[in-house]
C-alpha cells in the first residue's frame, strides 16, 4: 500500500505534515513530565496544575475546526506558522506564571492553541486535499506516525534536560524546538491541491456540510467514541507520571513508558492506515477500543513493575493515536475531504472534551482519594462502550483504487 506514496510531490507533502505533527504533539503529550518539577517549584498543588493542563486539552479540540474552518478556506499556510509561534510562546512563558490562573493562560490557552492548529485536523485536511485518492490511507497512517514519533523524541529528551537544566531551562529548549518545524510548512502548504479535491462536495458552502454532519446519526456516534478516546488519553499523557511515583518507581519509568508509547504507536499507525485501506474503518476502531479495555485490566492484575509499566506502554501505544486515521477516513467517506479539516476538527472538539474530563478528573482523585483506581476502572469501561457504539456506524467498504505503476 505504501507504494502509493513513492512519487516525489506525494512522499514531500506527508513528510512534512508528519514532521509539523512530530513536534507538536511530541511538545503537547510529553506535558505530564512538568507537572511534578511545577508542583515543587510552585506549590501550587497538583489539582491546579492538572486543571490547567485539562483546561489545555479542552482548548486543543476547540481550536481544531475553527482552524480547519480558516484552512479549508484561505490555505493551511497562515494557520500553521501562527499556531507553532502560539505553542512557542507559551512554553517560553510558563516559567514566569506562579499562579492557577497563569498556567491556564500559558499552558492552557497559548500553547494549546498553538498545538491544536498545528495538528490532525489541519494537517491531515491539508494533505488530503493535496494527494490523490489512492495515497490518502497511507499518507494518513504515515502523517499520525509522526506524531508518535514526536512523543518517542520529546518525552526522554525533555526529561533529560529537566534532570540536567532544570524544568525552566526544558521548558525554553522546548520552545525554541518548536520553531525549528517553521521550515517544513513551506513545503506542505507550498505544494498544489488535488485537482478533484474541491469538487465532490463544494456546492452547499461550509456551512451546510456542517449542518449535514450534525444530523448524521453515524456522525454522532463517530463523535461518541471518540469522546472516550480522549478521556483515556488525557488521562495517561497527564497522570501516568503520578501513578509511576505512586509506585515507587524512579521517574524515568514513567519518561520511557511516554516514549514507548509513542515508538509502539508509529508502527500502529502505518498499521492502522493500511487496514483502512482494507478494511471498514468502523472495525478497526471497535478492535482498538476493545483492546484498551483488556490492556487496562490485565494491568490492575499485574504488579507494579518497571516490566508491567513498559508493557503495558507497549501495548496501549499500538492503538495510542492510530485511531486518527480511521476516524478521519469514515469522515472522509461521509462527506468528501472538501470540508474534511473542518468536519475532522468537531470530532477532535469531541475527543478533547473527554480529555478535559480525563486530566482533571484525574487530578481530583489523586487529591481526594489518593490513587488512580477509580479511573482506571472509569477508563476501562468507556473503552469498552466506544468499541460497541462504533459498530452501528453507517460506512461503504474501502474503494481498492489502482495503485500507480
Amino acid at each position: 500500500m505504501f507504494r502509493t506514496l513513492a512519487r516525489p510531490e506525494v512522499l514531500v507533502t506527508t513528510l512534512a505534515a508528519a514532521g509539523i505533527l512530530m513536534v507538536t504533539m511530541g511538545a503537547r503529550q510529553s506535558l505530564g513530565l512538568f507537572v511534578s518539577p511545577l508542583n515543587s517549584a510552585t506549590g501550587l498543588g497538583i489539582a491546579t496544575i492538572s486543571l490547567a493542563l485539562a483546561v489545555g486539552q479542552f482548548t486543543w479540540g476547540a481550536i481544531q475546526p475553527l482552524a480547519g474552518a480558516v484552512a479549508d478556506r484561505y490555505g493551511p499556510r497562515m494557520v500553521l506558522v501562527g499556531g507553532l509561534l502560539l505553542l512557542a510562546l507559551g512554553s517560553a512563558m510558563t516559567p514566569f506564571m506562579d499562579s492557577g490562573p497563569g498556567l491556564i493562560v500559558s499552558l492552557g490557552l497559548l500553547s494549546a492553541i498553538g498545538s491544536g492548529a498545528g495538528s490532525f485536523s489541519v494537517l491531515i485536511g491539508a494533505a488530503a486535499q493535496r494527494l490523490p485518492l489512492e495515497s490518502r490511507a497511507a499518507a494518513s497512517g504515515v502523517i499520525n506516525a509522526g506524531g508518535s514519533f514526536g512523543q518517542f523524541v520529546f518525552a526522554p529528551i525533555l526529561q533529560k534536560l529537566i534532570q540536567s537544566i532544570g524544568w525552566i531551562g526544558a521548558m525554553w529548549s522546548l520552545a525554541l524546538m518548536t520553531l525549528a518545524a517553521l521550515p517544513l510548512i513551506g513545503r506542505l502548504a507550498g505544494s498544489k491541491e488535488a485537482p478533484a479535491a474541491h469538487r465532490a462536495d463544494a456546492g452547499n458552502g461550509l456551512r451546510a456540510a456542517i449542518g449535514d454532519a450534525l444530523r448524521d446519526r453515524s456522525y454522532l456516534l463517530l463523535h461518541v467514541g471518540f469522546f472516550t478516546c480522549g478521556f483515556h488519553i488525557a488521562f495517561l499523557v497527564t497522570h501516568l507520571p503520578g501513578e509511576v511515583d505512586l509506585c515507587g518507581l524512579p521517574p524515568a519509568v514513567a519518561s520511557w513508558s511516554l516514549a514507548i508509547i509513542g515508538l509502539a504507536n508509529i508502527f500502529g499507525s502505518l498499521y492502522a492506515g493500511s487496514c483502512v485501506a482494507r478494511y471498514r474503518s468502523k472495525y478497526v476502531l471497535a478492535v482498538m477500543y476493545g483492546s484498551r479495555a483488556l490492556l487496562i485490566a490485565g494491568y490492575l492484575l499485574l504488579p507494579r513493575s518497571e516490566t508491567t509499566f513498559y508493557l503495558f506502554a507497549a501495548g496501549l501505544g499500538f492503538t495510542w493515536l492510530a485511531t486518527v486515521p480511521p476516524t478521519a477516513a469514515i469522515v472522509g467517506k461521509l462527506f468528501g475531504v472538501r470540508y474534511l479539516a473542518t468536519l475532522f476538527g468537531l470530532t477532535l472538539l469531541s475527543h478533547q472534551i473527554g480529555g478535559f474530563l480525563g486530566a482533571w478528573l484525574g487530578g481530583l482523585a489523586i487529591t481526594r482519594l489518593g490513587d488512580y483506581t477509580w479511573m482506571w476502572y472509569a477508563d476501562m469501561a468507556l473503552a469498552a462502550f466506544a468499541a460497541i457504539v462504533n459498530l452501528p456506524i453507517r460506512e461503504a467498504r474501502p474503494q481498492q483504487a489502482a495503485v500507480p505503476a
